[in-house]
């Protein structure tokens, strides 16, 4: 008996190096949702997957699309309107309102922090008069629809430890995504797709912007099927799902099959749970061989979607193409869609570049919250526009005429959300003359991450994962739900 294990072993290793399917579908290693004989219904409000007992009490909100804007949106720039900073064009930032916070070393250097105005108008919006940029004339077509919450701060002043922090409730790398936690806590309605995916675009603000890292997207400790899967632009938005050359469905159902038991055997000798998230990795797999050409095939678009989205909605990788397609993902029932947009990091050139910025994103990010709306979908899906951390209102470098840079700024900054429970149409939260300062309502990473997950169903300080002896959540000791913001 012992001799025959020792056959079937040794032939198990030499058909996983073999076949010559094993890595290509080891790529998907986010792919697995829940079994494979459960039915899909995308219409049904029963999740498959998820955990016992969750959502913990009626949620608002079915789904989540996080519309990350990678290297710190200006607020000063686009949202937060300080008009009396046009008289104090060029003085130093007085000691009084800076209060020896730190800054980075990219300007602790400079003998000079000259205060630098917004270049750019201001104006009224909507019946809740919220004032946006001229920079966001199709924000500002929505403007009763979001909520603008000006008072949102951080703990971290450089880029990675931010959007870590932002992402997974951490500084530090290692930890859980926010998708992968909802994915972990909720499951998902479609079992043709993932639960968590992410798609990642460029913009034209920054082209050295940060660079963004697969981490951000993933499972930490959690197990590996609920890190998210990223969709690519392109012929192939998933690498490795499409059958080789000379091999038809027929035949990778055969091998599948065979894979299948083999695994389970490895399975029942070691009893290591990645083995089954293998396996559902390449049904998965199978299955999105049909589910993701459907998704990313645009042809059955009418013309007024393409207009209101934006000239680049067709160009797939693109920031319109990835807000179109999130919202086709929302519609097949994906619980967390993540987009990153790159480009923001606007430490010199500042007016040029979020011109840039502004044309690739203003124009889709509303009509995503259009097209929702129209759909009814809105209602039950909660849309979030922001970035890591805001910037400082004195100039990084040289202050002129018509240019200036702005520097990293963890004290205060502006996010909006939409949808899927949020109250439309205010402004949560105020900052100092200077966008410097907090001085009504402060919102923490935490508090807004605690309020995500309570608008999905979820009490932020009951949904844990035991690892190394403790257990861990996505807020960490603390968070509190932003309740000011709820419809």
């Amino acid at each position: 008996m012992n001799e025959l294990r020792g056959v079937q072993t040794l032939n198990r290793r030499l058909f996983l190096a073999r076949s010559g399917f094993s890595m290509g579908a080891l790529a998907l290693g986010s792919l697995l949702q829940r079994d494979t004989a459960q039915a899909s219904d995308v219409s049904s409000s029963a999740a498959l997957g998820g955990l016992p007992g969750l959502p913990h009490f009626a949620a608002k909100a079915q789904r989540v699309i996080f519309l990350h804007q990678s290297g710190a949106p200006s607020q000063l720039d686009l949202f937060d309107y300080k008009p009396a900073l046009k008289e104090k064009r060029g003085i130093e930032l007085p000691d009084s309102v800076r209060m020896g916070q730190r800054i980075t070393t990219m300007t602790s250097g400079q003998k000079s922090f000259p205060v630098a105005p917004s270049l750019f108008s201001f104006a009224r919006h909507g019946k809740s008069g919220a004032w946006l940029s001229e920079l966001l004339p199709h924000t500002a077509k929505i403007a009763d629809e979001i909520c603008l919450i000006k008072s949102m701060q951080t703990e971290a002043i450089n880029h990675d430890p931010a959007i870590t922090f932002c992402q997974t409730g951490s500084q530090l790398a290692g930890r859980p995504s926010m998708g992968a936690w909802v994915a972990y806590g909720l499951g998902s309605p479609n079992k043709d797709l993932p639960a968590f995916v992410v798609l990642v675009s460029r913009g034209t603000g920054n082209p050295a912007d940060q660079p963004l890292y697969d981490r951000l997207w993933g499972s930490g400790f959690l197990p590996t099927k609920y890190q998210g899967v990223k969709l690519r632009g392109g012929k192939e938005p998933v690498l490795y799902l499409a059958n080789p050359a000379g091999c038809n469905a027929q035949t990778r159902r055969r091998m599948l099959d065979d894979l299948s038991e083999l695994n389970q055997l490895r399975h029942e000798e070691t009893g290591d749970p990645e083995i089954l998230t293998r396996i559902a990795q390449y049904e998965l797999a199978y299955r999105m061989q049909s589910s993701v050409p459907n998704l990313t095939d645009f042809s059955q678009e009418p013309e007024h979607i393409f207009k209101m989205y934006g000239p680049e909605a067709r160009k797939p990788g693109t920031y319109a193409a990835n807000c179109l397609l999130a919202r086709r993902l929302a519609e097949r029932g994906v619980r967390f869609i993540q987009l990153y947009h790159m480009g923001w990091d606007q430490h010199g050139n500042l007016p040029k570049q979020i011109r840039g910025q502004c044309r690739d994103t203003d124009q889709a990010s509303a009509a995503l919250i259009q097209d929702l709306k129209q759909r009814d979908l809105l209602r039950d899906t909660l849309v979030i526009w922001g970035g890591e951390f805001g910037r400082t209102v004195y100039s990084q470098g040289t202050l002129t005429v018509d240019n200036y840079g702005r520097d990293h700024h963890p004290r205060c900054y502006t996010v909006w959300l939409a949808g899927g429970g949020i109250k439309a149409g205010i402004t949560y939260g105020e900052t100092d003359d200077f966008s410097y300062n907090i001085v009504r309502d402060p919102v923490e990473v935490y508090d807004l991450n605690a309020t995500i997950l309570h608008l999905l169903g979820i009490e932020h300080t009951r949904l844990t994962f035991k690892f190394q002896g403790r257990d861990f959540r996505l807020t960490d000791v603390h968070g509190k739900v932003v309740k000011g913001i709820m419809a």
